[in-house]
This record gives structure tokens, C-alpha cells and sequence, in this order.
């Protein structure tokens, strides 16, 4: 704790949390962090009593915002936060702070992929839905599903907190800017991380141009500031730890046992800190058995055994930064169904620059041999391979 945190370090929120594991020696001082939480306490200090005032609700059904509203005057929201900074400083384990502590009950923390999929989902039926039905579930018949869609985010949620924010998709692009500007207007507080500045979104992408007005909008209506320390600790919490054990066997199991210790600062077998998670996948719920500080521990059994697909392994590429397996067996024709689920299971973890620890029977180029699909499998051989290097290691989570 620097000397002028030690007179006003607050006693609840964030920053509260922040010092107490700083103090446990799960952190190390960071300037650059402490200054990010700083900022983050005095969010979390506004949002007190937020949700009461200005969120519709079956006490107040948000008369203070409607009042301001019928008086011309617009309500002093508090403003959210656009997080941006490489690889590896601690954007996740702080917006984990902020997200647990901040005092709102109609919250919301997601992967930004997942939420458009949401959105487009959304728009799709609103496009096909007859006038009579959208005036009834929607309030309204008219042709933009945008401005009714906002309201119902917001409604569900006062404050929305998006891990990996990135844009990659023209038809994202197109809808970003005035659904955000619609969230932002109607009183929705958004809190982002991002490995990327605002300038650097969408950059080299379909009509970039019309994208611009967006990229002014995010620096206009939120904080934007930049974690940027020098020391990627993620990175250098895996350094030198080997990533794919064999064989099967006590001496594994242990190794990715520490390395889950050393990635989370608990003990996978401590329960009371390090799960379970449930993932929401398109409505259904998928039990992720020990998980902590974006990093999930999973079974090849359950993962690639039961009728899970690519859906459910995107949501686990999303949500995690790292993925431990355990229990993979050599592969053949007897169960080339997981084979194949373990195939798309491994795509999504590598299309997502997911770190991806394991124990298995065999060696990578041993584990499917002989079998329909073999040749396919070929793939996963090298992308299990090259996920063991210190290039793969070293890129951001979903860039």
C-alpha cells in the first residue's frame, strides 16, 4: 500500500478487496493497478442507491428518472469505464473486484461475443415477428428493434460488464454504436476491458469508416484509461510450467494441481473458494465442476463423453482465459464420437487463444492413431502442439 492509500484506503468495495489481497501476498504492489481501483471505488461509491433512484422498479417504477425526463433536465448518470492494456495486467482479476463488490442488484458481467449473439438472436426475431405481437411482448410496432431491445437490457440490468471487447464482425459494428448509445441514454452503466485502445477497434475492417462515429461516442461518454504496466503476470505465472502431462497417474494429477494453485493462489481442492460455475449456453446449463479467477478445471469425460458441442465449448473459450483437462485417453475407433467432440472442443479453446493445460495416457502424436478421422485429427495433434509454445502463451484471450 503506497503512503497515500494508507490514510484513505476504504473499508468495503474494490479497493478494499484490492488491499486485503495485496496485503495476503496474492498481489504484488502495481502502481498502475492501484490507480485503475482508485477509479473504480469512486464508480462503485456512485452506484449506491443508483438502482433505487433511477431503475423502474415495483417500489419506485423509477419516478425520479421520470420526473427529470418530463422536466427536460437529463439524469446525471454516473459514467462507466472503457479498461484497455496488454496481455496479462490484470484487466480480468479487476473487473472481478469491481463486478463482485459493486453494490446493484439488476447486474450483468458477460463476454462480448456471447452478448451479441444475444443481440442478433433478438433482432432475427424481431424482423420475423407479426405487428400485433411485437406491440404486445415489445410496447411497439415499429420496423427499428434497437431503441425496444435497449430497454429491455436495460431493464435487466443497471450495471453491464463486458470482458474481451473487441469488434471483428461488420454486422457488430454496424449495430454497436447505436445500441450502446441507447443503453448509455437510458441510464445503463458499462464497465469493458479491452486489449485494444478505442482508436484500434475494427481497424482494417468492411466500412471501417462507418464505424468511427462509434469509436468517438465510447471516448466521449465513458472514462477511457489504460492498464499498462509492464509485467504481464499471467505470463510469467506460467513460465516454465509445462502444459501437457503424461502418462495418467498421481504425478499429473499433482503437477496440474499446483499449476491451478499457482494460476489462482487456491487449492483446486478447496471448495469453498474455487467453485462450481454454471455457463448459461443458449438457455441450458452447462456445470463447469472447479473453477477461479478465469481458470476452469474439467474433465475429458464430461466435456467430450456427454452430447456437448460447440456452443457449450465456445461459452467455455469465452469465459476462461485457461482451461485445465483432466483424464484423456488414447483414442481409436471404440470412441470416436469424443474424438471428434474433443476436435471441435480444442478449435475453440485455440480460436480463442485459450492457455490449455492437460494429463493424458499418451504423447499428442500418439493420442488418435488408427480410426475414421484420423487424418482430421492430424489438426488437433498440431494445434495441441503449438499450444504448448511460448508464442501461443504469450497471446492475448480472444484477440
Amino acid at each position: 500500500m503506497t503512503d497515500a492509500s494508507r490514510h484513505s484506503a476504504p473499508s468495503s468495495g474494490p479497493l478494499a478487496r484490492y488491499y486485503r489481497r495485496r496485503a495476503a501476498g496474492e498481489l504484488r504492489e502495481d502502481p498502475v493497478q492501484e490507480q485503475v481501483m482508485v477509479r473504480l471505488q469512486k464508480l462503485h461509491e456512485a452506484l449506491k442507491g443508483y438502482e433505487e433512484q433511477f431503475a423502474p422498479s415495483a417500489r419506485n417504477n423509477g419516478r425520479l428518472f421520470s420526473r427529470l425526463l418530463s422536466r427536460g433536465k437529463k439524469p446525471d448518470f454516473p459514467t462507466g469505464f472503457y479498461i484497455y492494456g496488454d496481455v496479462g495486467r490484470g484487466k480480468s482479476m479487476i473487473m472481478d473486484l469491481f463486478f463482485e463488490e459493486a453494490p446493484v442488484n439488476a447486474k450483468r458481467r458477460v463476454h462480448f461475443h456471447a452478448f451479441m449473439l444475444e443481440i442478433h438472436a433478438a433482432i432475427h426475431e424481431w424482423r420475423y415477428m407479426p405487428a400485433a405481437d411485437r406491440i404486445a411482448r415489445w410496447g411497439t410496432d415499429k420496423d427499428d428493434p434497437i431503441p425496444p431491445l435497449a430497454k429491455k437490457v436495460a431493464r435487466e440490468s443497471r450495471l453491464l460488464c463486458f470482458d474481451e471487447f473487441q469488434v471483428t464482425d461488420v454486422t457488430d459494428a454496424m449495430i454497436l454504436g447505436r445500441l450502446f448509445g441507447e443503453l448509455i441514454r437510458l441510464g445503463v452503466v458499462i464497465v469493458l476491458t479491452s486489449n485494444r485502445v478505442p482508436d484500434d477497434l475494427y481497424i482494417g475492417g468492411l466500412n471501417r469508416e462507418l464505424f468511427l462515429p462509434t469509436i468517438a461516442m465510447l471516448k466521449d461518454k465513458m472514462n477511457v484509461i489504460a492498464l499498462d504496466g509492464p509485467t504481464d503476470y499471467r505470463l510469467e505465472r506460467m513460465k516454465g510450467m509445462p502444459t501437457y502431462y503424461h502418462p495418467l497417474g498421481e504425478e499429473a494429477t499433482q503437477a496440474l494441481s499446483e499449476a491451478f494453485w499457482r494460476l489462482t493462489d487456491h487449492d483446486v481442492a478447496d471448495r469453498s473458494k474455487v467453485g462450481p460455475e454454471v455457463l448459461d449456453v443458449k438457455g441450458r446449463k452447462l456445470t463447469i465442476p472447479v473453477a477461479d479467477r478465469g481458470v476452469a478445471v474439467v474433465s475429458f469425460k464430461k466435456m467430450c463423453g456427454a452430447a456437448l458441442g460447440a456452443a457449450d465449448y465456445l461459452q467455455i473459450a469465452w469465459h476462461y482465459h485457461t482451461v485445465i483437462m483432466v483424464g484423456i485417453p488414447k483414442l481409436g475407433p471404440h470412441n470416436r464420437d469424443e474424438a471428434k467432440r474433443f476436435i471441435t472442443f480444442i478449435d475453440a479453446l485455440y480460436e480463442n487463444n485459450v492457455k490449455f493445460l492437460c494429463c493424458a495416457e499418451v504423447p499428442p502424436e500418439e493420442l488418435y492413431e488408427e480410426g475414421h478421422g484420423h487424418f482430421e485429427f492430424q489438426r488437433t495433434v498440431s494445434r495441441l502442439m503449438e499450444m504448448q509454445s511460448q508464442e501461443y502463451l504469450a497471446k492475448g484471450h480472444a484477440v
